[in-house]
């Protein structure tokens, strides 16, 4: 993940939740990228430190663990530029210009006429990310799939140009949350440059306080209007965090039974629920800021042993230094 900040619902049910549950069945690898954040954002480098300080607090508070899955920063790792340089040579410009995620993002951020040649090329240094590792499995949200797309087309084109016979690269699979996607309050992407986001740290009040202004069936006025929960955004949170009395409140909203405003209420109360383990730990990491540098230390210690023994199979594939 780009460190960004604090994390919200979106991240946590698109992509933190599964690296939780696959700590257990997987070796696990977790990036906090910052370099990706130049792609959009390179005039504010000196808000990365605390950002990532943030980030990596929700990842553990979430309960990634470090002594399963190593965490470390992007660039602590120097072979994720030298691989992305390798594999910018193997891949066109027009192949990346029809990448509908990025096509979606230029979009969102309304930069279609100032798209940097770093942002075009992204998904080639997620590639690198996700290769130096040889990574088998990637979880992701659905909007990440075409990146896993390139990253099998690039394991491929290196493969097939200087190892056919012993190849280097894994093609990956990404490997989708059984809610991949969850929409913000107001129904478009979740987003913080959106404003309209729950974060994994917002407090109950925040949390009950945000849902009460979310957008809801524009069809059902008032209560006893009957209502259509597929086309309502809080009826999907209900489906993640209140999977139990889905059936309820399915009735309920299409009878007119329930209304608009009770229904956020027992939706907010059931995402407060989920998050109060998370709020429990995070606060303890808080207490004590040595906790969060030493684990990407650690990390990056141990991210460094597979990276160097990549590249020299690289080198070696390649004829570098023959």
């Amino acid at each position: 993940m780009r460190p960004t900040g604090r994390l919200h619902l979106g991240n946590y049910v698109g992509a933190l939740e599964n690296w939780v549950r696959l700590q257990d069945s997987y070796e696990n690898y977790h990036l906090v990228a910052d370099w990706h954040t130049l792609t959009t954002d390179y005039e504010h480098t000196r808000q990365i430190p605390e950002n990532v300080f943030e980030m990596v607090t929700d990842w553990l508070a979430a309960g990634i663990d470090p002594e399963k899955s190593p965490i470390f920063v992007q660039s602590a790792v120097k072979q994720h530029a030298e691989l992305y340089l390798i594999f910018n040579m193997l891949i066109s410009t027009s192949r990346l210009e029809r990448n509908p995620t990025l096509k979606d993002q230029v979009r969102d951020l309304e930069i279609e006429d100032n798209v940097s040649a770093g942002h075009l090329t992204y998904p080639v240094l997620q590639a690198a990310d996700i290769l130096l590792y040889k990574g088998e499995v990637v979880p992701v949200g659905e909007d990440q799939l075409p990146h896993i797309e390139i990253t099998r087309e690039l394991a491929r084109r290196f493969n097939n140009v200087y190892s056919p016979a012993s190849p280097v690269f894994p093609e990956p699979d990404g490997l989708l949350t059984k809610f991949p996607r969850l929409p913000g309050l107001d129904g478009k992407r979740m987003s913080k440059s959106l404003g309209n986001t729950i974060l994994l740290s917002d407090s109950a009040d925040e949390i009950k306080g945000k849902m009460r202004k979310a957008v809801t069936d524009p069809q059902k006025v008032r209560r006893n209007d009957p209502g259509r929960p597929d086309v309502c955004l809080i009826f999907s949170y209900h489906q993640k965090f209140n999977e139990s009395e889905v059936s309820e409140i399915r009735s309920g909203c299409e009878s007119g039974a329930l209304g608009c405003v009770d229904c956020k209420v027992r939706c907010s109360d059931r995402v407060i629920s989920h998050l109060a383990p998370i709020h429990e730990k995070r606060a303890q990491i808080e207490k004590d800021h040595t906790i969060v540098p030493a684990v990407l230390a650690e990390g990056a210690k141990r991210a460094r042993v597979i990276a160097e023994q990549t590249m020299s199979e690289v080198h070696q594939a390649m004829g570098f230094g023959a």
